[in-house]
């Protein structure tokens, strides 16, 4: 919690220069479950942009609606930006989110409206990005082993403990994995999958770009990740490369909502009205080099982003995988079936 609070105050410490702006303006609390430069960049840009102030707390997507849904009698955020969207879904379905039609609707993409639509209007796509494989080259090498190409390959002996992977308790990007594999395989096979792929995990991290940073730090040899954030790694000059499984892969729509009971609602929307516009969208890469696909079709694809229309997706279904219900039912299974065996 210490980078939380951390980021907390850098982000006001950053922006006293507006205090008196701000003041006149009013305040907005945020959840931000995108990575921490890009939290503190959008908490500035609009703090400058707008004259309100912001308090930002960073966190990952499941540790974020867990804290929503403690929250849900007397809520402390009026905004949740970012994170993938079945948490999202799942708040929107328990009635912790609320609905809200921005006039920049009609900027974005179709699968961020699509997200728009199946929530009720609750939440909203502002980015997506693929699931697949991050490695670290030189490990691999040294190693002699061959890269992973299919979700097949990655309970190979060659693996034994060099995966690692975070976990769906705290980890949205771990419950897109894992509604992947059922989506791919059927559930009790993607569930033996899990248990023949245990073996070779040596860590199940909290948040979800944990694994792909291990990668880069040459802490292990492979991870499950979304492969943008492995370009952004190798471009930061680690030796990390990704590739996409050849049977087929799932991803995320990042998303935002406001949420049921917000005390600065006027802030909120105005917020949520900025995040979607291109200007805004760019923040992610200029900030901290996040290649994400950006919803606002006006926004570039970051240069050297994953091309999503080259990647072999999934038909995802975020309906049905977004329940609160669906998600509750496979984490708990993960936790039985797999989460618990010895290590």
């Amino acid at each position: 919690m210490r980078l939380q609070h951390a980021a907390a105050a850098l982000i006001a410490a950053g922006c006293a220069f507006a205090a008196n702006d701000a003041a006149a303006q009013g305040t907005l609390n945020l959840y931000c479950s995108v990575q921490v430069e890009w939290c503190q960049a959008i908490a500035t840009n609009f703090q400058r942009d707008t004259g309100i102030r912001v308090n930002m707390t960073q966190r990952g997507s499941g540790e974020s609606l867990a804290a929503i849904r403690a929250e849900g009698q007397n809520p402390r955020a009026d905004v949740w930006f970012g994170g993938t969207g079945d948490p999202h879904l799942a708040a929107a379905e328990d009635n912790l989110t609320q609905a809200y039609e921005s006039p920049n609707n009609s900027q974005l993409q179709p699968w961020a409206l699509r997200q728009w639509e199946q929530s009720g209007r609750r939440a909203i796509g502002v980015y997506a990005g693929a699931v697949g494989f991050g490695y670290n080259t030189e490990l691999l090498q040294r190693k002699g082993i061959e890269p992973p190409r299919c979700w097949s390959d990655l309970t190979d002996p060659r693996f034994r403990g060099e995966i690692q992977v975070a976990n769906p308790n705290s980890s949205g990007t771990a419950y897109v994995i894992i509604a992947t594999l059922v989506q791919l395989m059927g559930e009790d096979q993607a569930f033996e999958y899990m248990r023949r792929l245990h073996p070779n995990i040596n860590s199940y991290a909290r948040s979800g770009t944990g694994p792909i940073k291990a990668v880069a730090r040459g802490e292990t040899g492979v991870s499950l990740s979304f492969v943008h954030d492995a370009v952004t790694e190798r471009n930061a000059g680690f030796p990390v490369s990704y590739t996409t499984p050849c049977e087929g892969t799932g991803y995320e729509i990042g998303s935002m909502s406001i949420l049921r009971g917000a005390r600065n609602l006027t802030q909120a929307r105005r917020f949520y009205d900025w995040a979607l516009t291109a200007p805004a969208q760019r923040l992610g890469f200029e900030a901290g080099g996040q290649l994400q696909t950006p919803s606002n079709r006006s926004a570039p694809l970051p240069p050297n982003a994953p091309d999503l229309s080259q990647i072999r997706l999934i038909e995802y279904d975020f309906a049905k995988y977004g329940r609160a219900a669906e998600r509750r039912r496979l984490i708990e299974r993960w936790d039985r079936e797999v989460g618990s065996l010895p290590r």
